[in-house]
């Protein structure tokens, strides 16, 4: 079962592509936490990323920070290995902690399903936007709800989102 709205980030700590350990204190930000679940293989991660990046790069200065998990089966899909997430994470010049949780224990805590599915939590730390990026995971310029954005502006703006819940569309987690 997923996180509810309102409950707190969940604990955890979790080896990263660039070589440190994180943990949900150091992921969190001033005023907003992005938790994504990730992984290198998925279509609809891929066309995600450079998005992403820029979302980061956007509002890192506004106290909001971005971390991503990569929980799949690296067996299964060997793409998704750690070694894998690393090559990636230079590739694309990653400006946000990309986690590695062989385990699969947070994906469990958070509930998360699917790759990609975000989680935002306000300065607090309390969940308050659970689902998708948007609407058009393959095209930003076709995206008509950019419920992510939205819901951190809504954060930053000390409003509640509008918009609390949307389903996450993507791959499902390979679980082992």
């Amino acid at each position: 079962m997923a996180l509810n709205i309102g409950e707190n980030l969940p604990g955890f700590e979790l080896p990263a592509t660039d070589g440190r350990e994180y943990d949900h204190k150091s992921i969190k930000g001033d005023k907003a936490t992005v938790v994504m679940f990730w992984c290198n293989h998925c279509p609809y991660v891929v066309p995600n990323q450079d998005r992403i990046i820029e979302m980061q790069d956007e509002y890192r200065d506004k106290g909001v920070n971005f971390a991503a998990v990569c929980v799949n089966n690296d067996v299964t899909h060997p793409s998704d290995s750690f070694e894998n997430m690393k090559i990636r994470a230079k590739e694309k010049g990653y400006n946000f902690p990309y986690l590695h949780d062989e385990s699969q224990k947070i994906a469990v805590e958070f509930g998360a399903e699917r790759t990609p599915e975000v989680f935002l939590f306000d300065g607090k730390a309390k969940l308050v936007y659970h689902g998708r990026i948007d609407d058009s995971h393959e095209d930003i310029t076709l995206a008509r709800s950019h419920d992510l954005r939205n819901a951190i502006d809504a954060v930053l703006s000390g409003e509640t989102p509008s918009v609390q819940k949307t389903g996450a569309v993507g791959c499902s987690i390979k679980w082992k």
